[in-house]
């Protein structure tokens, strides 16, 4: 797994690009994540995601089962962590928001994991989760050879409840930005999605075709 970071999302295979910063931007405003909140990225990768919510005056902490990932982002607090056998190295009630993109299909056991996001999180805390929609992704979601927890809405609305969590909302999103803007796009694209071939490099149609599931939940306020 040493190589993951390099060769998987090496710059050339997936170049950085301006969607971070809209996704970011997005979910920011959608769930209300305020300055000064903290927020814990497990699965952070590159660190991406983690410096934009900085730059959105979050503090931020990330993990990462890569030891390049603390190097590939230095300016960043993030710890290489063994995230299907350690527990989160932080203290109980101590994060805002535990949010985290492709990551639980990652896992053996995402409940395992699920249920130490519930332990770190302070009362009415933020869980936000993104995951590939199996209904959508099925044809390419092993593409990626450590993928092996694969969700559907039902699915992800259930293990977040089992786990503990109230408010649990789960929905379908397509990354793309101009369709957040103009939502009657998604009609074009569900129109066209069939058509669209499985592997396409296309940015717009392969992203019209392949959609996450966005879940949020909430640790509740009496315990």
């Amino acid at each position: 797994m040493n190589d993951y970071l390099n060769i998987v999302y090496d710059k050339k295979t997936r170049p950085y690009t301006e969607y971070p910063d809209k996704l970011i931007n997005y979910l920011f405003n959608t769930f209300q994540i305020k300055e000064g909140m903290s927020l814990l990225e497990p699965g952070c990768g590159r660190g991406e995601h983690l410096r934009l919510f900085k730059d959105l005056g979050v503090n931020t902490y990330g993990l990462d089962l890569s030891p390049e990932s603390p190097l590939l982002a230095k300016d960043l607090n993030i710890s290489a962590c063994d995230l299907e056998t350690d527990k989160l190295p932080y203290p109980d009630n101590h994060f805002d928001v535990v949010y985290s993109k492709s990551f639980l299909e990652h896992l053996q056991d995402p409940s395992k994991f699920l249920k130490e996001a519930y332990r770190v999180l302070k009362p009415g805390g933020l869980l936000l989760s993104m995951v590939p929609d199996w209904e959508s992704q099925y044809k390419k979601f092993y593409d990626d050879y450590t993928h092996v927890s694969p969700f559907t809405i039902v699915s992800l609305k259930d293990i977040q409840s089992v786990t503990g969590f109230d408010n649990v909302n789960v929905y379908k999103f397509r990354q793309l930005p101009i369709v957040w803007k103009y939502p009657i796009l998604n009609t074009f694209c569900v129109l066209i999605s069939p058509f669209v071939p499985v592997r396409t490099t296309i940015p717009f149609l392969r992203w019209s075709r392949e959609l996450m599931l966005i879940g949020s939940a909430r640790k509740p306020k009496a315990i």
